[in-house]
């Protein structure tokens, strides 16, 4: 477990870092401009690689696997892609790190309490619930009175994430033959 526990991790601290750096370019096509960054299209991995430890392992792996990947993403984010000479840029950094940990610890308790419920019951409920708290406190963290259209954007991403949680029930159902449930 301890190698699959650091891959996972890795991964976890990889997709944070990629939706950081993502999140601060909007889709420039089909009208999009103020509905989605590309942010939204890498981050619900982060709530696949939560429920497929929390269903293997339990939540107490699956909630260090959160604190290490946090600590990975929000480091290398802090190194790689917070220019701390724009106030923005530190409060995509700030909003980040506290929406990730509220979101997947909050993602990590529902899965929980819904464990024993059908296979797809506790990932697409605790994904959704956690991707809109993710969603509203990192849009309103990063950029509340910034200009930035916060709440349009939050709400674009949130159906993408939701569409994306959709979806990966897919490589959810097929990995359940790998990560044998606890």
């Amino acid at each position: 477990m301890n190698k699959l526990f650091l891959l996972l991790s890795l991964i976890m601290g990889v997709v944070v870092l990629t939706s950081n750096y993502l999140v601060q370019f909007p889709i420039n096509h089909y009208g999009l401009e103020e509905l989605l960054t590309y942010g939204a299209l890498s981050y619900p991995i982060a709530f696949l690689i939560t429920d497929l430890a929390n269903r293997s392992y339990g939540k107490i792996v699956a909630r260090k696997i959160v604190y290490v990947g946090f600590t990975i993403g929000v480091s290398f984010t802090l190194i790689f892609s917070t220019n701390f000479a724009d106030f923005i840029s530190v409060r995509i950094a700030i909003g980040s790190g506290t929406a990730f940990l509220v979101a997947q610890l909050l993602d990590v308790q529902i899965f929980d309490n819904l464990r024993k419920k059908k296979w797809y019951i506790a990932p697409l409920t605790s994904s959704t619930i956690g991707s809109a708290v993710d969603t509203f406190l990192f849009f309103s963290i990063a950029f509340y009175a910034t200009g930035v259209p916060w709440f349009t954007l939050s709400l674009g991403d949130l159906a993408v994430k939701i569409l994306i949680t959709l979806i990966m029930l897919i490589p959810f159902r097929l990995l359940l033959k790998t990560f044998k449930p606890v």
